[in-house]
């Protein structure tokens, strides 16, 4: 593995698909992947954050309609997988246990391990990386080679939510604290073309809290928001991106939406609607579908 002090070494890509964080929004992605198939773009380098990582993961193993209809299937069947299972009683107890935690990482790491093809990142396809949150360091670690699950796990781990990631001596939380669309790193390894597969919430102007529970959820959306805003500010000359269109938010947005994390139940939805409006996106921009 290897942290965000790493010199890039990899040789230059030409076309980068970045997949951001956003729990179970997530599902918009499976349908961008599926219109960018469809078109014929395919990635020779894949980048994720949190559950980013998981459907990066997927297209980086087999780039093609086969990994897309594996991952409508998974996003399919989350609400009974168990990830995010069991009563308020359940959690209340798993949390007075662990004092850090609602749940355990085991039924994701083995939905993990049934899903993803291949044991280790550089038996991969597709190269690929994903960021994860190092608690030591307190800095964003890039994982690039080993154990595949770990890495995703790594990415993954929500706090509060789910228990930090050990590897190789360090502990890892939700690679979206410190770079939840990570544009950048694709750039630095040489990306010239971007496909940016966002959840939505970029396209959703930010409002002044007005409860409680807005306060935090408002506060990490700027800390989120900034960092791509950045990015996107700093891109080199010649640098073509493209940010996909979720196709607009389905349920409650906002603070109340990012409180609802276990809400799989519309994902066929997100995924059908993130289909086609990133296809309309395509047909709109013929130098985008090249």
């Amino acid at each position: 593995m290897a942290d965000s002090s790493d010199t890039v070494k990899t040789p230059a890509h030409t076309c980068a698909f970045v997949l951001g964080g956003g729990g179970a929004l997530g599902a918009c992605e499976v349908g961008m992947l599926g219109a960018l198939l469809s078109a014929g773009i395919t990635p020779d380098l894949v980048v994720g954050t949190s559950v980013g990582a998981i459907n990066g993961a997927m297209i980086a193993a087999d780039p093609s309609a086969g990994a897309v209809d594996r991952l409508t299937e998974l996003w399919s069947g989350l609400g009974r997988s168990g990830v995010f299972s069991g009563s308020l009683l359940g959690r209340l107890h798993k949390a007075a246990r662990s004092r850090t935690h609602l749940y355990s990482a085991d039924p994701l790491r083995r939905m993990l391990r049934e899903y993803l093809p291949v044991e280790r990142i550089e038996e991969l396809a597709v190269p690929y990386q994903c960021v994860a949150a190092g608690i030591e360091r307190a800095a964003e670690h890039w994982f690039t080679e080993g154990a595949l699950v770990d890495a995703v796990l790594a990415s993954c781990a929500v706090p509060g939510l789910l228990p930090p990631v050990a590897v190789g001596g360090e502990h890892f939380l939700d690679g979206g604290l410190t770079n939840s669309i990570p544009v950048g790193r694709a750039v630095a390894l040489g990306a010239r073309v971007v496909y940016v597969l966002q959840v939505g919430r970029i396209e959703q102007p930010l409002t002044v809290p007005r409860r409680p529970w807005e306060v935090a959820s408002v506060s990490f959306e700027i800390a989120r928001r900034h960092r791509f805003a950045r990015d996107m500010a700093d891109l080199p000359p010649g640098v073509e991106v493209h940010v996909l269109p979720s196709g607009g938010p389905i349920g409650r947005s906002g603070a109340a939406g990012q409180l609802r994390y276990r809400d799989f139940g519309l994902s066929t939805e997100r995924i059908d609607r993130a289909h086609r409006a990133t296809s309309d996106y395509l047909a709109e921009h013929p130098a985008a579908a090249r």
